[in-house]
């Protein structure tokens, strides 16, 4: 996969580190002299990036603790929380102050929320009695790079609390965030949107931007691309088969981390590595389709012997060259090629277990619209042998999606082997699907071409009940089937597919689909608009938008930070979107930086939707 010469520069995302490091230091010191310090356990991972222990001790923090919702064994006079801003985190600390209070114990508390707070945490400090006796601030920490061309929000529970329970509680953070980038490597010259939340980030972002006097300055980040996850499901929906999205499923990378275990390692250990481009073997690897990933590594390894081998017949000025410039990189090399061959094993080992040639086959079927009572008898052994409650689920949810819904008998049968199966406290995460239109029943004599007795219907409901369900139900369609045709998502069969040279962004899931949202992107793109595309629109339910910025520069010239798009996925994005991205900024010439509001896949969309969850 060459990379074409006149492909722009990347700007610096270190100073979005140096940035929010700064700002909690500043908070820490205004609690002054020694202070224990209570961290959230999500907040760990993403603070680690940021500031390490040391920098924190420097700064008088004494202790840290991971917040637990019991009570604490602190003896420090300061405590310090750093927390989300969550209702039942602010009731623990609230317990803690009263409890302090009745043992007649004198302490003084600040909580820092991040990324910022709530009226509604206030609210529960003022009802329990101890707004007076803490210290309130916000850590605006909206942007962790997680690497050149990856930045995150973390926060994962943006897609439940957006897309389920209609909170909209983060879409000004997601305006923050995108204020903060346009202040730094801003002023964007065009934004491009689709979707209902990416609609009113972008507004918020405009409305922070109109209070504030704007600077003249070179933009880094020319174009700006908005996208909603529900937009496109079908794509989290998909196995991963690209190396690092195949790690992300199988070993779960968390903050731009993964822990391999001793089965990996060779060694009674598991061992934290980061996975980034600073990671030479890995950084070769990472966008590559996993059935290439052995024949790379085996020709490293080769490579790397070749390498080893040269220090045979030196002199002792050449060994003393060889061991000061090449030795430490060749052991370093070495070590990171033996991690990433013993993860492709493992992977491997878990992949045959599973069958997964099989599951692929089911899943290109479904996609391809072919095979479908076969699909549906594999889904049912699926569920009867208790495979996995997550990969039903989520074979379920395709089906229905690429179907346009279930037939009413096909949907009763399969809702009750489930709930035999996995249990029947299921039926709330089915409830929460339905309301998704990830997973629905079919409309009695609906085909998904004819729209014209659902309109009638429309037309001649008077009630003002009937019309809302005849409304909602609309807007759940999916229309796979007609956006597949209309974008070609699906590449003919009949051709090879040689996943050693891909000639597309279908290579991501073995030529049998181009993902949704980046296909999207590229068609947004070509046209510099959504002109040509009102089909396509209509069918994703609307809320598109093409706004130029202030830096209008000529459209026949293209400048480097033209060419530099920041695509934003709001309520997660998977590897697998960023590795075809990856391949469109290389065949295309742009350079893709996507920022999300937490890296997903078919797993943790699922679990974000299950009944259990408060």
């Amino acid at each position: 996969m060459a990379q074409r010469r006149d492909s722009p520069e990347l700007p610096d995302f270190f100073l979005l580190k140096r940035l929010a490091r700064d700002q909690l230091i500043y908070l820490l010191e205004q609690l002054p002299g020694k202070k224990d310090l209570f961290i959230e356990a999500d907040l760990m991972s993403p603070l680690d990036r940021i500031a390490n222990v040391s920098t924190l001790k420097e700064h008088e923090v004494d202790k840290l603790y991971k917040v637990e919702h019991k009570p604490i064994v602190s003896t420090s006079d300061q405590l310090c929380f750093l927390i989300r801003p969550r209702i039942q985190t602010v009731k623990w600390i609230c317990d803690v102050a009263n409890a302090d209070k009745a043992a007649g114990k004198f302490r003084r508390y600040k909580i820092i929320f991040t990324p910022q707070k709530f009226y509604a945490c206030e609210a529960v400090l003022e009802e329990q009695g101890i707004y007076g006796d803490v210290t309130t601030d916000e850590w605006p920490f909206y942007l962790l790079p997680l690497d050149d061309d990856i930045i995150s929000l973390e926060l994962p529970e943006f897609f439940r609390d957006n897309f389920l329970a209609g909170n909209q509680r983060w879409v000004r953070t997601v305006g923050s965030a995108l204020h903060l980038l346009h202040s730094l490597y801003g002023p964007f010259c065009k934004v491009y949107g689709i979707g209902r939340c990416s609609k009113m980030a972008y507004e918020s972002w405009r409305n922070q931007i109109e209070e504030e006097e704007q600077k003249p300055r070179k933009a880094e980040i020319g174009n700006v691309f908005l996208i909603d996850r529900d937009v496109d499901y079908v794509t989290p929906l998909c196995s991963q088969v690209v190396y690092e999205g195949l790690v992300d499923d199988v070993f779960r990378i968390k903050c731009g981390c993964v822990e391999f275990g001793p089965d990996v390692t060779s060694s009674d250990k598991s061992l934290k590595v980061m996975l980034n481009s600073q990671d030479k073997v890995f950084s070769e690897i990472r966008n590559e389709h996993f059935s290439n990933v052995f024949g790379f590594l085996s020709q490293k390894a080769r490579n790397l012997q070749i390498a080893y081998d040269k220090r045979r017949g030196m002199d002792i000025k050449q060994m003393k060259a060889f061991v000061s410039e090449e030795l430490k990189g060749l052991k370093q090399e070495h070590r990171l090629l033996s991690l990433h061959i013993g993860a492709c094993e493992s992977i491997m080992k878990k992949k045959t277990k599973q069958d997964f040639q099989e599951l692929l086959k089911t899943e290109h079927s479904l996609l391809e619209g072919f095979e479908i009572r076969e699909c549906i008898s594999y889904m049912e052994e699926h569920i009867s042998r208790q495979v996995s409650m997550i990969e039903s689920l989520r074979l379920l949810c395709l089906l229905s999606i690429t179907e346009n819904g279930l037939l009413p008998k096909d949907y009763r049968s399969l809702k009750t082997q489930y709930l035999q199966s996995y249990g029947v406290d299921h039926l709330l995460t089915f409830s929460n699907l339905r309301q998704l239109g990830l997973l629905v029943e079919q409309q009695t004599g609906e085909t998904l071409t004819v729209m014209e007795s659902k309109v009638g219907k429309l037309v001649n409901d008077r009630t003002a009940g009937k019309l809302t369900d005849a409304f909602s139900s609309l807007a759940k369609k999916s229309n796979f089937r007609a956006l597949s045709r209309k974008l070609n998502l699906v590449p003919k069969s009949d051709e090879e597919y040689d996943l050693r040279v891909p000639r597309d962004m279908a290579y991501i899931f073995s030529g049998a689909y181009i993902p949704l949202s980046c296909k999207l992107i590229e068609q947004v793109l070509e046209r510099d608009g959504w002109t040509g595309l009102e089909e396509v629109s209509r069918l994703l339910n609307g809320h598109e938008f093409a706004v130029s910025g202030s830096n209008r520069a000529d459209s026949r010239t293209k400048t480097d930070a033209q060419r530099v798009i920041l695509v934003m996925f709001l309520g997660g994005c998977t590897f697998s979107e960023i590795s075809a991205l990856r391949f469109l900024g290389r065949e295309k010439g742009y350079k893709f930086i996507v920022v999300t509001t937490a890296i997903t896949n078919s797993s943790r969309l699922m679990e974000a939707l299950l009944g259990n969850q408060v």
